[in-house]
């Protein structure tokens, strides 16, 4: 397996030459994983940062009544875990996946190796975190002081701009603007993460729907947004 390869596509060694991945794969392990595996706990006694080559991962945590919120989900690109004082994530969270992955990880001291001979991924990784940071502070804001409606809003928005294909379907009044998110999410989840119960997030799903800005072609079959809908009923809020 091309494992630079892998890491070529990896947002955080975007522009690295193919000598400077050579350095760098050896410490970086890359996995395949099946879907249904749970990456990392609370618990566990070896801290990493995970890297998300493709698949998607979920992360959750476990509330005081025992079930799952969940309160993302990461896909190739980003990044999730702790190494010592670097986090992309909160350390009560569990990571499980929820699709077949491609996964790199790397371990503290391995970090601060790679981080100290190449500054630059140092400061890419701080404009990461510093990006992921300001997303967690807009949902908590919307969290806090949004409707049910404002928060699945931007809950699809996001999860637009993470999961989108763009696979334009012609439609008679709007044109190619509608896109397929390359995750499937049931409505217990949406509802999870947006903060509310599966039977207002159905109800509201239905609206979305006919008002034309959400559309599903059947049981299991992914979610499609119309883009300009979806983005002109999130600013009218």
């Amino acid at each position: 397996m091309d494992k630079a390869k892998y890491l070529s596509r990896i947002n955080l060694f975007d522009g690295l030459d193919s000598e400077e991945l050579k350095r760098i794969e050896s410490v970086t392990p890359v996995e395949f994983v099946k879907k249904g595996t749970l990456i990392t706990t609370p618990h566990a006694e070896r801290k990493r940062l995970y890297l998300v080559k493709s698949g998607i991962v979920r992360l959750y945590q476990i509330t005081g009544e025992g079930k799952e919120l969940t309160i993302d989900l990461m896909g190739a690109g980003h990044l999730f875990g702790e190494i010592a004082s670097f986090a992309a994530g909160d350390p009560h969270t569990y990571a499980v996946t929820v699709e077949d992955a491609v996964i790199c990880s790397i371990d503290h001291v391995q970090f601060r190796q790679v981080m100290t001979e190449r500054p630059e991924l140092a400061l890419r990784f701080i404009e990461i975190i510093s990006a992921r940071l300001k997303e967690v502070e807009e949902l908590l804001e919307r969290m806090t002081y949004g409707s049910v409606r404002q928060r699945l809003l931007y809950l699809l928005y996001k999860l637009s701009e993470k999961f989108k294909r763009n696979t334009p379907v012609q439609e008679e009044d709007a044109g190619p603007s509608w896109v397929r998110l390359e995750v499937e999410l049931t409505h217990q989840e949406l509802a999870s993460m947006a903060g509310s119960i599966r039977e207002t997030v159905t109800a509201m799903m239905n609206e979305l729907a006919a008002e034309g800005i959400v559309r599903k072609e059947g049981p299991r079959k992914r979610l499609w947004l119309h883009a300009d809908r979806l983005q002109a009923a999130l600013a009218a809020e």
